[in-house]
């Protein structure tokens, strides 16, 4: 296998303003969940295949990068969260060929392709940790993971409180090769995840190595799962709490957001600026308050961090013009693009958290009222492509997917959803496989049906039926996206001009560009901004005034 490099970047460096700039500042990266994008084999999962097959469906939408969830050789403990080899790719998902040619073909289409990489922890399947169990106490293997005798007399309670993300303890206890009870080690997530130990230089090395093996394979960067989690406080203290989770994005953990984790990055930044093509990393950081996300954005360390902050807003023009704000103050000093992401594999849709009240977090049980989940999502995708940065597309919100919220248990696969007192175990109806065309046993998906079942009248959302359709969700996404690569005033940058609007209503201003945003339930008249670019539903303008429909955008060029 032959290496071969991403496609020159097009992006220039201003070092002497402290500002960075490339292909990343402004980027639409699309996000591929591959058990549930396209199955090219016929066996009713997603794979990588698949995926290449219909890379010319994202060049015509317009994106400009694929972000790809975990591809690696996995027990599927965690939907491949739970990486085995991490260079070698799951069966399921194909080969380290099919990997190749689907980065060559993305990239003779001018698409970049990131990749998921999973540093906090990894299989139980993993060699090193299957040589740490088998070789007992005082395997040197076991100083890579967090291994620890538990406290009580005869070692029966876990060595602190720490509680895991998927419910119960963080702690496992294990068996010794003799069959007595041993040490315990950690887990922030599944017991079949085990925490790396990032203080051995043995785990600092083996991702060096990793990152050079897939950069080596022409990927363009890499999107960090847990980029938080990798340093834990010294000592392992106790929380001293219980019900753990409702701290999480509230306060600095012990386990999450530790000062040590830009170390790590900085590292990393030392090889990716050694690759051409502009590579970069993305953090998934769920931290406290977006001037601590920017933390991981500073000039030599990631590139971007996913802005939760945003995504876990209402649909409410003061909450959101107050997240846009912080969020562009936090990274305008680090120079930094902000980056708008509304969906992804771990919540709720958000065609149906807005069909739903306010309040309800980002994992909803309830449908809500569909047709006002439509129409907000459409106006909040608007909105989110109109802002300065990057922005982040899950697969199938640009065809207006709501969330499956009726699967039958015995359909669900979430871990979390058969572990007591975790997070919400309802991920599954995010990961529904999406529909390509209006017929067939999988909608398109693959001749061998579906992974997960589909909902009746799938089908009427599809690819198939929405391609060339006046006022349809995709080819709202595509006319936007073509748009926002057109306009001068859209795309990169740092700053917007907020201008006067009524109560409930957004509008601002870029150069040449105003957006206006109603997230009212009612229409309002307010004066013309300019010539209507774009619209998420129909609008009529009278003279110089235009009624604005309840949860609607509107661009303007001026």
């Amino acid at each position: 296998m032959t290496q071969h490099l991403a496609a020159p970047s097009t992006g220039t460096s201003d070092e002497a303003a402290g500002h960075r700039t490339g292909w990343w500042q402004d980027a639409v990266i699309y996000q591929v969940y591959p058990r549930s994008f396209a199955d090219g084999n016929g066996d009713g999962m997603g794979d990588l295949a698949g995926v290449r097959g219909r890379l010319p469906y994202l060049k015509e939408l317009g994106v400009d990068a694929v972000w790809l969830s975990p591809f690696y050789a996995s027990p599927q403990a965690d939907a491949g969260y739970d990486v085995a080899d991490y260079r070698a790719i799951d069966p399921m998902f194909g080969s380290l060929l099919d990997a190749d040619a689907l980065i060559r073909d993305a990239h003779d289409l001018g698409l970049r392709i990131i990749v998921d990489l999973v540093p906090n922890h990894s299989s139980d399947q993993h060699e090193w940790f299957k040589r740490a169990l088998a070789e007992g106490p005082g395997s040197a293997l076991r100083d890579r993971y967090h291994f620890r005798p538990g406290k009580g007399a005869t070692g029966e309670l876990p060595p602190n409180d720490w509680e895991s993300i998927f419910g119960g303890p963080a702690w496992t206890r294990t068996v010794n090769p003799d069959g007595t009870p041993g040490e315990w080690y950690l887990h922030l997530f599944a017991p079949e995840q085990p925490d790396f130990n990032w203080e051995h230089p043995a785990v600092a090395d083996e991702f060096r190595s990793i990152l050079r093996f897939w950069l080596d394979m022409g990927v363009d960067g890499f999107r960090v799962d847990v980029a938080h989690g990798l340093v834990k406080a010294e000592g392992l203290p106790d929380l001293g709490t219980h019900d753990q989770l409702k701290l999480l994005g509230n306060d600095v953990m012990p386990f999450f957001d530790q000062d040590g984790v830009h170390e790590i990055y900085r590292s990393w930044r030392v090889i990716l600026d050694e690759y051409p093509g502009d590579r970069i990393a993305v953090a998934e950081a769920w931290t406290p308050t977006v001037e601590r996300t920017a933390n991981y954005v500073r000039p030599d360390e990631m590139h971007q961090a996913f802005n939760f902050q945003y995504l876990a807003t209402a649909w409410d023009a003061a909450a959101l013009r107050e997240v846009i704000d912080t969020s562009l103050d936090a990274m305008r000093p680090v120079g930094a693009p902000t980056t708008w992401v509304l969906s992804n594999h771990d919540v709720t849709r958000h065609a149906t958290r807005f069909a739903n009240p306010a309040g309800l977090g980002t994992q909803i049980r309830t449908p809500g009222d569909r047709e006002l989940g439509l129409r907000r999502a459409r106006a909040a995708s608007l909105l989110m492509l109109a802002l300065p940065g990057s922005a982040y597309v899950y697969q199938g919100e640009e065809l207006g997917l709501p969330d499956v919220t009726d699967l039958p248990d015995e359909a669900r696969q979430d871990p979390s959803f058969f572990r007591a007192d975790g997070q919400d175990g309802f991920r599954d109806g995010c990961r529904v496989p999406i529909p390509w065309t209006r017929e067939g046993s999988s909608y398109g998906f693959g001749a061998g049906g579906s992974w997960l079942p589909q909902p009746t009248g799938w089908g009427e959302l599809s690819v198939e039926a929405q391609t060339g359709t006046a006022g349809s969700t995709l080819e709202l996404y595509r006319a936007a996206i073509a748009a926002r690569r057109a306009h001068p005033g859209l795309g990169a940058g740092a700053d917007v001009r907020w201008l006067d609007a009524p109560a409930g209503l957004l509008s601002f201003a870029r150069p040449g560009f105003v957006c206006t945003v109603n997230t009212t339930g009612a229409p309002v008249r307010i004066p013309v901004q300019g010539t209507v670019l774009l619209s998420s539903a129909p609008v009529e303008t009278d003279g110089d005034t235009v009624e604005l429909p309840a949860d609607t955008t509107v661009w303007w060029t001026v």
